[in-house]
C-alpha cells in the first residue's frame, strides 16, 4: 500500500514524500489518519536544528495523530476494523503500528478534538509530578498549547490561583477564556513581583515552565515562593543565563523537577507518576467530558499537501497561531 507522509530532507525544509507500507504483522494494526496536530515547539525546534535536539535528517515528524483501524494483524484483540483511535506516530496517510500503544477514542469526542491528546498527557504528566493540592497557587510560565493545557489542568486538579504569563496579549486572552484566574504580561514588569501582588506576597506555590526559553527559567525561580516546586515542563533549548542557586533555589528550598515526557513508568502507574496509556485515556475522557477546551486552541486547520504552510508558521514563530491540524482524510 501506498501512503504519504511528512519528510524534512534537510534543516528547514518541509515536503511530503510517497513510501510503502505493508500489512500489519502479529500484535499490529494499520491505521489510516484523519488528522494529525503539528507540535509547534518540539517540531520546529528540531526542523531548525535548535540545541537540545538530533539536528540529524531527513526526519518524519510527529506524534498527534488520530484516525481509524484499517487492517488488524494477527494476535490483536479488542480492537476491531473501523475503531476510531490515537496512537503517537507521525504525520502520515498511513502507519502500521502496535496495536498495545493505541487508545481508543472515546464515542462523541469529535476526532478534532481528541488529536490533541498526546500534548494533553505531557502537560498531565508534568502537572503530576508537581503534585498540585487544593488551593495552591499555581504559575505556568508560557501560554502556548503545553502552557495553556497545563495551566486547565492544574485548574482542575485544584489549583487555586492558577496563573498564566506571556508576552503576549493574545495568547493571554486566550488563557483567560481557557480558565485562568489571572494573567501577567511578563512586559509590564518584573514577573517575581507581579506574581507576589497576586498571592498576598508569597510567590507561587507551584511554578510550571512552559516556555523552553532558557532565559524564562531564572524568572520562575524568582516567582516561586517558600519550599515550592518548580517543574520544567518545556523542552529548554540552549544553556541557562547564570544563575544565583543560593538565593533563587537553596535559600527558598526549592524543588526543581525535570518533567520530561519520556520519564515514565512503562507498565504500572503509582501516585504522581503514570504510564502514558492511562494519561492519554485520562485526557481523552477530559475532552470528552469537556473538561479540557482545545477548541479555542485550535487556530489552522490545513490540507495535509499544504503542511509546508504550516511548519512555515512555525519558523516564523506566529504567536497569532496555536494549533495547527493537518487533515489526511483525502489521502488515499
Amino acid at each position: 500500500m501506498k501512503g504519504r507522509r511528512v519528510c524534512w530532507p534537510e534543516r528547514g525544509k518541509v515536503v511530503l514524500e510517497a513510501f510503502e507500507v505493508g500489512p500489519p504483522g502479529p500484535g499490529q494494526v494499520l491505521l489510516r489518519t484523519e488528522w494529525t496536530l503539528i507540535s509547534s515547539g518540539t517540531e520546529g525546534a528540531s526542523l531548525m536544528a535548535l540545541p537540545n535536539t538530533p539536528g540529524r535528517y531527513p526526519a518524519r515528524p510527529g506524534y498527534n495523530n488520530v484516525g481509524r483501524v484499517a487492517e488488524v494483524g494477527p494476535e490483536v484483540e479488542g480492537l476491531a476494523i473501523g475503531d476510531r483511535v490515537a496512537v503517537q506516530t507521525g504525520h502520515a496517510s498511513v502507519a502500521v503500528v502496535p496495536a498495545e500503544r493505541v487508545v481508543k477514542v472515546p464515542e462523541g469526542l469529535a476526532m478534532e478534538e481528541a488529536v490533541f491528546f498526546c500534548m494533553g498527557a505531557i502537560c498531565l504528566q508534568g502537572v503530576r509530578k508537581a503534585r498540585v493540592e487544593l488551593g495552591e497557587s499555581v504559575l505556568v510560565v508560557g501560554q502556548g498549547i503545553i502552557g495553556n493545557l497545563a495551566l486547565q489542568l492544574a485548574r482542575l486538579d485544584g489549583g487555586m490561583p492558577v496563573i498564566g504569563a506571556d508576552v503576549d496579549e493574545g495568547r493571554l486572552a486566550l488563557s483567560k477564556r481557557c480558565g485562568a484566574d489571572h494573567v501577567i504580561d511578563v512586559t509590564q514588569g518584573n514577573l517575581e513581583e507581579q506574581v507576589k501582588a497576586l498571592t498576598d506576597g508569597k510567590g507561587a506555590d507551584v511554578v510550571i515552565e512552559a516556555t523552553g526559553s532558557p532565559e524564562a527559567l531564572v524568572p520562575a525561580f524568582q516567582a516561586a515562593g517558600w519550599c515550592a516546586r518548580v517543574a520544567l515542563l518545556a523542552s529548554t533549548r540552549g544553556e541557562t543565563p547564570s544563575v544565583n542557586f543560593y538565593r533563587d533555589v537553596h535559600k527558598k528550598g526549592l524543588v526543581v523537577i525535570g518533567a520530561h515526557n519520556s520519564v515514565r513508568p512503562e507498565r504500572e502507574s503509582t501516585a504522581g507518576f503514570w504510564t502514558l496509556r492511562e494519561d492519554t485515556e485520562t485526557v481523552l475522557r477530559l475532552l470528552a467530558a469537556g473538561r479540557l477546551n482545545v477548541r479555542d486552541l485550535t487556530s489552522v486547520r490545513l490540507k495535509a499537501e499544504e503542511a509546508p504552510k504550516g511548519y512555515q508558521m512555525v519558523m516564523e514563530r506566529r504567536r497569532d497561531v496555536q494549533g495547527i491540524l493537518l487533515d489526511w482524510r483525502d489521502e488515499k
